[in-house]
């Protein structure tokens, strides 16, 4: 009797350890927790800045990852970028919303595996811009295989994206779901309400266990402002521009320079956010140096063919894949060809450029002429060697001249008369009441 009692009480000791042990992570290490700002636009900055840290984790042998985020939203590649890094993080994520997580900021706090919000702070309101019927199919599909991933029911995410759908008790389809803090304990997408850092560690188990903070920084700054799509699209007509004149000019190397600071302003931006990667870079390299094969060795011109094939896809590539990278890249290449063609009176040329462009010109003072003038047999008479039907010869001065008739027939031995003359189109009419 007395080993099923005590079986009895160590099946509930168990249970009980287990139910507070759900919501509490434990302490594997006396590493630090690894704590990220992000505060305004969600762009590739961010990006960078949530790179850089999660780089540390393991470095540092972390205990946690605290992400501290106020947002109304942003880019939402970069969002899911952010959305990516920290689903894969191999130790606890922890978000704390400080005032709010809308649209693009809404994808990265759900996916943490525990939230916490400020007093008043507010997450959701994730309708993409521009709402479409492909661009809410693709974002509500995020949220939801987000949401689903750490534990939290896909329908509030979607609701959050797709106003049709509503929640009940919280939106009416046609509303936008958007939750207050007390709202988002209820429907689980908040675990708690703290006021401060400390409170949210203190919640999760940390307390005193020392913070490492990371903050956008110049680099961050600088990458999230070549991410933006105008900025990118002037760098890649720069490096667009420069290859133009180098080639026009034969390697002066002010254009090579430009050109150089252009690439590693693009592909330094990329690779701070993560998102470039080897093989786009050395396609890029790759295709500068088969550029430069042409333009100093004899060819037919496959190296510079391949060379331009190559810098097209490591943009591409780098870009991101898409549509969008089309767009950027098509309206660079116009920009970069609108202004290499106001310029290029001004740049010398190399043996590569006279290949490739038409120099010489048949001119009148070189002897060449379009055509012969044949106004000189304008009101001449002369007589038909052939049947004119309407088109045949006829003898004017002791010249054979190909002519049309007004459309009669006309025999030969005729005498005619030109009575229009069109470039090398002669027509003539037959002189009435006299034959040869």
């Amino acid at each position: 009797m007395n080993w099923i009692i005590r079986r009895i009480l160590m099946v509930c000791f168990v249970g009980i350890a287990a139910c507070l042990l759900v919501d509490m992570p434990v302490i594997a290490s006396s590493g630090p927790v690894i704590s990220i700002v992000i505060k305004g636009e969600i762009n590739q900055g961010q990006t960078a800045l949530v790179h850089k840290a999660m780089e540390e984790v393991q470095k540092q042998k972390a205990q946690a990852v605290l992400l501290e985020i106020d947002t109304f939203g942003g880019l939402v590649d970069s969002a899911i970028s952010i959305r990516d890094m920290i689903i894969n993080s191999p130790v606890p994520t922890i978000c704390y919303i400080k005032n709010r997580a809308w649209s693009a900021g809404a994808l990265i706090a759900i996916a943490h595996k525990h939230i916490a919000i400020t007093p008043g702070g507010s997450i959701g309101a994730a309708e993409p811009i521009p709402t479409t019927e492909k661009t809410v199919a693709a974002l509500k599909a995020e949220f939801a295989a987000t949401a689903n991933n750490t534990g939290r029911n896909p329908q509030v995410a979607e609701a959050m994206v797709d106003k049709s759908l509503g929640f009940p008790g919280y939106a009416e389809p046609g509303q936008i779901l958007a939750l207050t803090d007390y709202q988002a304990i209820q429907v689980g997408y908040a675990d708690t309400v703290a006021s401060d850092r400390a409170a949210v560690l203190k919640h999760y188990g940390f307390t005193g266990a020392p913070v490492v903070e990371y903050v956008q920084e110049w680099p961050e700054k600088l990458a999230g402002w070549l991410s933006d799509p105008a900025v990118k699209s002037v760098l890649i007509s720069i490096i667009f521009l420069a290859v133009l004149a180098e080639i026009k000019t034969a390697g002066m190397g002010g254009a090579a320079l430009i050109g150089i600071i252009a690439a590693m302003l693009f592909f330094g931006s990329q690779w701070l956010t993560g998102l470039a990667g080897w093989v786009e870079l050395l396609l890029f390299i790759g295709g500068i140096l088969l550029l430069f094969v042409e333009l100093y060795t004899p060819g037919t011109g496959i190296f510079g063919v391949t060379g331009v094939v190559a810098i097209l896809a490591s943009f591409f590539l780098t870009l991101g894949a898409g549509f969008q990278a089309v767009n950027v890249m098509a309206i660079s290449l116009v920009a970069a060809i609108v202004i290499f063609l106001m310029i290029i009176r001004r740049l010398p040329s190399s043996q590569l450029w006279s290949k490739v462009v038409l120099k010489d010109a048949e001119t009148t003072n070189s002897g060449y002429i379009s055509s012969k003038n044949y106004q000189e047999y304008m009101g001449k008479t002369g007589i038909t060697i052939t049947l004119l039907r309407p088109a045949g010869i006829v003898d004017i001065d002791g010249v054979h001249l190909d002519v049309v008739s007004e459309g009669q027939f006309i025999d030969s031995n005729q005498k005619v008369k030109v009575v229009d003359i069109n470039g090398n189109r002669i027509v003539v009419r037959p002189v009435s009441g006299s034959s040869s």
